[in-house]
């Protein structure tokens, strides 16, 4: 349960940092927002594994940047297929 409450709350701020990052104004829900930042957070976060600095000493600032940067192309990907602007 723990852990399902933990993905909404990364999916959430990983989702909103995303978009402001992003250029322009993305069309999409609060809870498209939170799957494709949880998208984001598990691709980040495979990505990172596969590097190998997934666990790092102090904040993991590297697996939360490629989970924003996972985020930001999964909004951009859901934005082109619905077609929205």
């Amino acid at each position: 349960m723990l852990s399902i409450i933990g993905m909404i709350i990364a999916g959430a701020v990983i989702g909103a940092l995303a978009r402001l990052i992003m250029r322009g104004e993305q069309n999409i829900s609060v809870l498209w927002t939170i799957v494709l930042g949880a998208v984001g957070a598990l691709i980040g976060s495979t990505v990172a594994s596969l590097f190998g600095v997934a666990h790092t000493p102090g904040v993991d600032w590297i697996r939360w940047a490629l989970s924003i940067v996972a985020a930001i192309i999964a909004i951009s990907v859901y934005l082109s297929v619905t077609g929205r602007k």
